[in-house]
């Protein structure tokens, strides 16, 4: 598994556009925006050992939730597969252990919705 570390990026020089997670009160540059792949994940080694999990979606969203899969322990989900639900459209991923989906703008498992122990925490996300 490839885990980037957090530490100062210059930005897309194409776009000038760079990837920043909110964590524990600051903005932490990511990546440039053209490095992430849509459909794919990112792992984000974060300062305190967490590691978070970054999308780019095929809308061109980006999102970052924690990269931990509850229902296993194991730090995977950002080699999970993308997808959207059919009524709503809500962006999700599903892990690729035990393929349960999760809801990347609020971190909801779209599996267990009435069991906020299987809910992933989220990352606010800008792009600068």
């Amino acid at each position: 598994m490839t885990v980037t570390t957090l530490s100062p990026r210059p930005t897309d020089t194409a776009t000038g556009t760079a990837v920043e997670i909110a964590v524990e009160g600051r903005w932490l540059p990511v990546c440039a925006l053209a490095a992430l792949t849509p459909g794919r994940g990112v792992a984000v080694l974060l300062p305190d050992g967490r590691q978070a999990a970054v999308f780019l979606d095929r809308r061109g969203d980006v999102h970052a939730v924690d990269n931990r899969d509850p229902f296993t322990g194991a730090f995977v989900l950002s080699r999970g597969l993308l997808g959207s639900t059919g009524n709503d459209g809500r962006p999700f991923v599903a892990s690729p252990l035990l393929k349960q989906r999760f809801d990347l703008t609020d971190g909801s498992c779209l599996d267990a919705p009435d069991d906020p122990a299987r809910a992933l925490p989220t990352y606010p996300v800008r792009l600068r």
